[in-house]
């Protein structure tokens, strides 16, 4: 096909506009598309700068305490280092004496917890300052960071939460694990387990019984055990457990990694509101007779 080009008043050429002056079918549709792809790519960029930043602040933090603790260097060392590396990267934030010290203490309170380490590279140093300088906690400073990384929390927003006892709330909601587990994985428990869980990706009916939900779940195991946090294990259904010599048949029996105990999972249909329900029982051996200790967590699944 010959395509004839115009040329324009200014004398430059141009392909010919639609015959009827506007633009052809689709083309919003396709405009859409491209700026959506550019987003995407400027907040993919966005996430491997800031990544980068906070290993480079963790890495500074890193190289200052090795020299302070080892070396016993001053601390006028610090502002040495502010002022030259300034002088050296000219309108580069972040080098000021201040936030070198930060640094330190950073790499400091989280080196020693390899679960953390990791987590504090996804979300910005602001945040981290935030949350480092408010929650002293280990298990509070991994529910706020993965809680800013999920929902996209502004600092401010985070700062509330923190201040309106988010992470307290979240662990005191629907369980009695402070009576019955050992004070030592009372909340790495509660942190095990969601407020609420979408399962509508089972495609249940708007009626259904306790069997029909297990056998779906069962069907789709691998995508239940991910909506759960990924770090459980599925052991069996309908699995019979002996406990004080009496018989107890689960109807999903679950093992999470981490904590090394068992859940086990009642499904309950006919639930207020038309919402099924998750009961977790956790199933913990005691190590002074061998015992279980059964603890439960009600939660809503949608």
């Amino acid at each position: 096909m010959r395509i004839t080009k115009t040329k324009s008043t200014d004398g430059k050429e141009s392909l010919p506009m639609n015959p009827s002056g506007q633009t052809p079918a689709g083309y919003g549709t396709l405009l859409g598309e491209i700026k959506a792809r550019i987003r995407s790519a400027q907040y993919e960029a966005l996430k491997v700068v800031n990544t980068e930043m906070i290993a480079l602040y963790w890495d500074i933090g890193r190289m200052i305490q090795i020299k302070l603790e080892k070396e016993t260097w001053g601390k006028s060392v610090v502002a040495n280092l502010s002022r030259d590396l300034q002088e050296e990267f000219p309108g580069v934030a972040g080098f000021s004496a201040s936030n070198l010290w930060r640094m330190r203490v950073f790499h400091g309170e989280y080196a020693e917890f390899e679960k953390l380490a990791p987590l504090v590279r996804e979300i910005g140093w602001t945040h981290n300052m935030i949350i480092m300088e408010k929650c002293k906690d280990p298990q509070e400073r991994e529910f706020y960071i993965k809680m800013t990384r999920k929902f996209g929390w502004s600092k401010s927003v985070l700062a509330l939460q923190i201040e309106n006892q988010t992470y307290e709330k979240t662990l005191r909601n629907q369980t009695n694990f402070l009576k019955t587990l050992p004070a030592k994985y009372r909340d790495q428990a509660k942190l095990a387990v969601k407020d609420e869980y979408t399962f509508d990706f089972l495609e249940l009916g708007e009626e259904h019984c306790e069997r029909e939900m297990e056998h779906v779940i069962l069907a789709k195991i691998e995508r239940f055990l991910r909506e759960m946090g990924g770090r459980f294990a599925f052991l069996g259904s309908q699995y019979r457990l002996e406990i004080n010599r009496n018989d107890y048949f689960i109807d999903l029996l679950l093992y999470h990694r981490g904590l090394r105990c068992l859940f086990a999972v009642e499904l309950l249909c006919g639930a207020p509101h038309n919402r099924s329900s998750v009961v977790f029982i956790v199933m913990w051996r005691s190590a002074s007779d061998g015992r279980f200790i059964k603890c439960a967590s009600r939660l809503n699944a949608t």
